[in-house]
């Protein structure tokens, strides 16, 4: 699973020289909350929802709405923006992304090319979309959580005995000794007399 399978490819952008105007405008219209600061097709920066609210008057300022929304019209995006901002290439895997994200504790990375170009970005909306993809969520069947001993043939060993009674696997995760999987077989209670019968320790069918 890599990074240009579920990425935004083509996001809204904005010049360095547009104001914060124009950057809510962009946010509220699209309902999004961060948004890519680009010249000449180059990422230079990054504009989010916090850091526009950290450089805009406070709701307890003495300044009227006018006076606000004119200090807004003349504030540069170049003037806020996130200069130093973590990137990744659309052909990394996925998983890295969301480890860069979660050890960066940040909500995106754009994805770019040679010189900087931009060519999407990864939120982690989209991490937790590709997450519900790899298991499946969507799709009719069972989801089938097992507690296994670790070690080789694990997998071998489960695949072929569904195999051998003609039952689908379509997504399969694991951690340390679960394995998790999702199968089109509908009828449980058979799935757990076959997995039981032979030997499994089932967690969960649902």
């Amino acid at each position: 699973m890599y990074v240009k399978n579920n990425m935004t490819v083509n996001p809204k952008t904005v010049h360095p020289d547009q104001t914060i105007s124009e950057v809510l405008d962009l946010m509220h219209e699209f309902k999004i909350h961060r948004i890519p600061v680009v010249s000449d097709g180059k990422l230079v920066g990054l504009v989010t929802q916090g850091v526009v609210t950290e450089n805009s008057p406070s709701r307890l300022s003495t300044l009227s709405i006018h006076e606000m929304n004119y200090l807004l019209s003349k504030t540069k995006v170049k003037d806020i923006m996130i200069k130093k901002v973590f990137t990744i290439s659309p052909e990394a895997l996925a998983e890295e992304a969301a480890f860069v994200m979660e050890q960066k504790d940040i909500g995106c990375l754009p994805g770019v090319g040679e010189a900087n170009v931009l060519l999407g970005i990864l939120t982690t909306s989209d991490i937790l979309q590709a997450f519900v993809n790899i298991l499946g969520y969507n799709q009719k069947g069972s989801r089938v959580a097992l507690q296994v001993v670790d070690g080789i043939g694990v997998f071998a060993e489960l695949t072929k005995l569904l195999a051998d009674n003609k039952i689908y696997i379509s997504h399969l995760a694991n951690r340390d000794t679960e394995i998790i999987f999702r199968c089109d077989e509908l009828d449980q209670k058979k799935l757990r007399k076959l997995l039981e019968a032979n030997g499994y320790n089932i967690i969960s069918i649902q």
